[in-house]
Parts: C-alpha cells; sequence; structure tokens
C-alpha cells in the first residue's frame, strides 16, 4: 500500500485506539493478520426488524483450522475467535468493545480494598437445557490453573491475579484454594491477590468462561474434541467439526439468554490458507468476507467494497537463547540486535503486506493504551531499534567474533499461509544480505506444529505476534518475565523481572508511577536486550459484500462476534 494511504489510515484511528470506524464499519484482526469486518449496529433489533432477510445464512473464511475447542487448553487466536461465539463469561465485549456484565447479571460488588468481588448470575442454560451456575466457574477456573491439566493461558492469566493462583499453578498448593467460591448457584465470590483496574474486561476473557463440571468428566479425554462432545453457553453452537478439519459450521442456540438479540441462524466457515482462493471465492460468491494481502491488497485497494483497519495487534522475532538443554548463538546480545536492524520494516508494510499494517519499532502498539491525562503509552519511549543496515552490519560482525564464528545457519520457523511465506522470503532475503554468514533455513509449518515447536523450544527463530487480552500495556509486556507460560525462548532478566512485579503489585494503584516502570520494562525487552525483534502492527483489509452487517470487532478476547451479526439486501 501508497505510503498516502497508510497516513489515511492512521488517521482514522479512534482516539481510544482500540477499534477503527470508518462510514460505521469496524473491523478486527487476529495474530495471523487475518480481519473481520464489522458495523457498528447500536439499535439493531429495532432499525433492521423490517429489512432482514429470509435466508440468514454467513459464509466465511478462516485461516488455519481450530486447535482447541477447550476453553481451559485454548492459547491461540483462532479457537478464541470460536469460543467467543459459543460460549460466554462473566462479562463480554458490547458493540462499543465496553466489557459489560454477560453470565452475570449485573455489576459485581466490589470490596473496600479491591480484592474481593461478588456476582450474581443471570438466568442462563447449557446448550441442553440446563443452567449455568456458579459452581460452573469455580470448576473451570480450578481446571484452568490445575498444573496436572497442562494450561498455558491458566497460569499465564491468574497468576498473581487470582488469590492463591500462582501456588496452586507450580503445584505447591490444592486448587480447592483458588480465590473463587460459589456461594450458591447464583452468587460467585472472587478474590484477588492484588488490585486489578482492568478485571472488568479481563472476565471476558476466554480462560475465564465456565466448564459444567459433570458433561467434562463424563466425557473424559474426548471433551471438546469435536463439535458432538462440547457443549455452549454463548450465542452459536458449533457444528459439524471433527477436530481436526477444515470446515466447520455455527448455528444459532435457541437456549442462549439472550437469543432474540441473535439475528443469523447459520454461519459456515473454511479454512482457506491460499489467498488467490479466497479471493476467487469470494468473487463467485460462495464466501461474504475475505482478508486481502499483498498483490490482492494492492489490486483491490480502491475497490467499494474493501474495509481497511489498523489493530493493536504486533508482530514480531522471537530470538531462542537455549535450544536442547544448550546455549545458542542468540544468547548474544549483539546478534540479537543485528537481526533486529537488519530489515527494512517500512518497505515490508508497503510492499510485502499493503494491508494498512505499519512498522513497529516497539512492543506495545500504539493508539492503544492511555494514561489518565489521554497520553498515547506509545508516546513515552518511541521507535526503538529501528532498520539500520550499517549498524546491523557491525554489531553482527562483533558478535560473530565473540562466539567464534564465520557463519551461523538458524532455523526460522513460521506458519503456512501465503502471506507467512512472503514475509518470511521477505526476511531471508533482507538479513542474509546485510548480515555476512547468516543463512536462514525457513520452516513453514501447520498453525498446531508451531504451537508445539514453541512450546518445545525447538527452534532458533519464530515469527509470531500477539493481540491483547484486555486493554494495558502489560498484557504485553509482561509475556517476557522469566516465569511466563509464553515465554518459551528462555529469556531472563531479574530487573526486568523486577519492574513487572512493581507494575502488578506495589505499583498496582499508581497509574503514573506504573506507567513509568512499564515503560522501563518494553524499553529493556525491546531495546537494551533485544530479546525480540518487532516488525509491524497489523492493518488489513479485505472484501466484504455490501449485505454483510454488524460483525462486531474486538481488541482483545475473541477477535470478532456474529451476535449482532445480519444479512440484510442480498
Amino acid at each position: 500500500m501508497k505510503k498516502s494511504k497508510l497516513m489515511w489510515l492512521l488517521g482514522m484511528i479512534l482516539i481510544f485506539g482500540i477499534f477503527l470506524v470508518a462510514c460505521g464499519k469496524e473491523e478486527s484482526t487476529d495474530t495471523s493478520g487475518e480481519t473481520k469486518n464489522t458495523e457498528n449496529t447500536d439499535g439493531t433489533e429495532e432499525t433492521t426488524s423490517n429489512k432482514l432477510d429470509d435466508e440468514q445464512i454467513l459464509n466465511l473464511v478462516e485461516r488455519a483450522e481450530i486447535p482447541s475447542m477447550d476453553s481451559v487448553l485454548a492459547d491461540d487466536a483462532v479457537s478464541f475467535n470460536a469460543l467467543n461465539n459459543v460460549a460466554e463469561g462473566l462479562f463480554r465485549l458490547n458493540e462499543e468493545n465496553v466489557a459489560i456484565p454477560a453470565m452475570a447479571e449485573s455489576e459485581p460488588e466490589v470490596s473496600e480494598d479491591g480484592l474481593t468481588y461478588t456476582f450474581k448470575l443471570r438466568d442462563a442454560k447449557w446448550s441442553d437445557g440446563t443452567p449455568v451456575t456458579a459452581k460452573d466457574f469455580v470448576f473451570a477456573w480450578q481446571r484452568a490453573v490445575d498444573p496436572d491439566t497442562g494450561s498455558t493461558y491458566g497460569p499465564y492469566m491468574m497468576s498473581g491475579t487470582i488469590k492463591n493462583a500462582t501456588e496452586i499453578s507450580t503445584g505447591s498448593m490444592d486448587k480447592a484454594e483458588l480465590g473463587i467460591e460459589a456461594k450458591d448457584d447464583k452468587t460467585l465470590i472472587v478474590t484477588l491477590e492484588r488490585p486489578v483496574p482492568y478485571f472488568a474486561s479481563l472476565m471476558a476473557f476466554g480462560t475465564f468462561y465456565p466448564q459444567k463440571e459433570e458433561y467434562v468428566t463424563a466425557q473424559g479425554t474426548n471433551y471438546a474434541t469435536n463439535s458432538e462432545s462440547l457443549l455452549s453457553n454463548g450465542p452459536f453452537i458449533l457444528t459439524n467439526w471433527d477436530g481436526n478439519g477444515l470446515s466447520w459450521t455455527m448455528e444459532k442456540n435457541p437456549e442462549y439468554w439472550d437469543a432474540e438479540t441473535v439475528k443469523l441462524d447459520t454461519i459456515n466457515i473454511d479454512v482457506v490458507k491460499e489467498a488467490a482462493t479466497s479471493v476467487n471465492l469470494y468473487n463467485n460468491g460462495e464466501k461474504d468476507r475475505v482478508v486481502l494481502t499483498g498483490e490482492y491488497a494492492m489490486q483491490y485497494a480502491d475497490n467499494e467494497e474493501v474495509e481497511q483497519v489498523l489493530k493493536p495487534t504486533v508482530y514480531y522475532l522471537k530470538f531462542n537463547q537455549e535450544r536442547n538443554g544448550n546455549k545458542t548463538p542468540l544468547s548474544n546480545v549483539k546478534l540479537r540486535k543485528a537481526l533486529a536492524m537488519s530489515f527494512n520494516k517500512q518497505d515490508m508494510v508497503d510492499v510485502v503486506l499493503a494491508n494498512g499494517s505499519i512498522p513497529a519499532d516497539f512492543l506495545v502498539p500504539t493508539a492503544f493504551a492511555y494514561d489518565e491525562n489521554k497520553k498515547d503509552f506509545r508516546e513515552v519511549n518511541g521507535d526503538m531499534l529501528p532498520f539500520n543496515a550499517e549498524e546491523a552490519a557491525k554489531l553482527w560482525e562483533e558478535g560473530m567474533k565473540e562466539e567464534g564464528l564465520t557463519e551461523l545457519k538458524l532455523d526460522y520457523i513460521s506458519g503456512d499461509t501465503d502471506l507467512a511465506k512472503n514475509m518470511d522470503a521477505y526476511l531471508q532475503a533482507q538479513m542474509e544480505t546485510n548480515l555476512k554468514g547468516l543463512k536462514l533455513n525457513l520452516k513453514n509449518v501447520p498453525f498446531n506444529v508451531k504451537l508445539d515447536l514453541d512450546a518445545a523450544q525447538d527452534y532458533d527463530i519464530q515469527s509470531t505476534g500477539w493481540a491483547p487480552d484486555f486493554q494495558d500495556p502489560v498484557t504485553f509486556v509482561d509475556l517476557f518475565q522469566s516465569e511466563s507460560s509464553q515465554n518459551n525462548m528462555s529469556y531472563n532478566n531479574e530487573k526486568f523481572d523486577a519492574l513487572l512485579d512493581q507494575a502488578k503489585g506495589e505499583l498496582a494503584l499508581d497509574p503514573a508511577a506504573r506507567w513509568q516502570v512499564l515503560a522501563e520494562a518494553e524499553k529493556m525487552i525491546v531495546e537494551e536486550d533485544a530479546a525480540i525483534a518487532n516488525m509491524y502492527q497489523t492493518g488489513s483489509m479485505s472484501l466484504q459484500k455490501p449485505y454483510v452487517h454488524g460483525i462486531i470487532a474486538h481488541p482483545f478476547t475473541g477477535d470478532y462476534s456474529y451476535k449482532w451479526a445480519y444479512i440484510s439486501g442480498k
């Protein structure tokens, strides 16, 4: 995309930085770069009651298979996208991306010290007609933090937040001691370790969804492995999913407490990884919405059905400092800094992506988090480690000498989509040209395989990304604490850990001081230690049929909701 279009896009970002509204439309982007267009549908039920088409069927494309429909085990964007539409927690993000009561019937009662939350549950049912109770939340949360379960997000999201979660996740305390209690079927009491300013948005996240103990126990290891072994308490029910396939369906859930709001009857989703195939399906009328990248973004840039957006999702390279129990050459900070500065981010977003993404010489995205004076967090540190081929070459030479190397071969893992392959080819050309003796061994693998390789730390460089879990800088920065389940690259800095502990603890109720500490931590991870190499903040272009309305995009939790979507004028 041309720079003029990038500047136009930046000018359209909302002041709160959560999502973009252009001519009443919104979009969302997951960590693969795929987007979901939306339309602000305030008052939809009143204004569209006479305009709805008889056939309420939406046909979409997804970029990868669903790795897991177990909300406790899910740890990727594709899974959370699906879960957001078939499940629901105490809170849900609404059409304005404000966290509002969902399974909770109202705002909770909060103790004076900000540590105890008492929720009253509404009358809601599972898809089998049985009631959703407070015990369902207790069971799910305890299961998520239990080390025997193997959840990555449970310990990550709850440790240091929910009382005793840290001790439970490390096996030093029983899960029954978690700070959550079902006083009765309709009363849930949650006790925190510390005050959490963003707690309401946290309660909309998938890891905190309920699960029915009797059902999960009866299913055993088969639970949530296919659509026949899954219960729903959200707007839709997942159908026609075998656990591995390239297609699935969502059907309206008649037991959902707010079913009258849901207009769509059926959503058909197919996994399509080739951009050309997606565009052909759209042009043939088989799909109602597809993402555009590279040459297709350029080709359709002026099409009247194109939507554009900038999202608070950042892509970066992870540098693995330890592999198979041994230190890697990437434990050398000079080599990491050289790699981080060796590729031209502006050319990357203009030519390779061409979809409204912007260069990211930072970790916490622009137009995402603001202080009490409405100052963007990005203004504190500005840009860090920008492209500088000359400086990169100098640091690379110094680092190679320190390691006693003249040539360095590194395994680089990434996804298997067309976009990922184009991006990787660009990075390989840039890095190998600017860094003498570097050879990248590109491995484009399916999403599930990449997750497994990450968990096993079986890589040297990994292309990945992160979408926020709630609206606060810490959702990005604390990914790299030494004990974080998302680290998986052996980055360990005691000073960095201490800064994050301060932000989460003693400074939790001191916004200004906390802001500065988080900025210092960001500067350390990106610039001083170069533990990662930031690439771009996600933008997207997509084609959406004009008869599709009301898909709501979210900056965190699932990337989009279909609860308010409808077909009109097809």
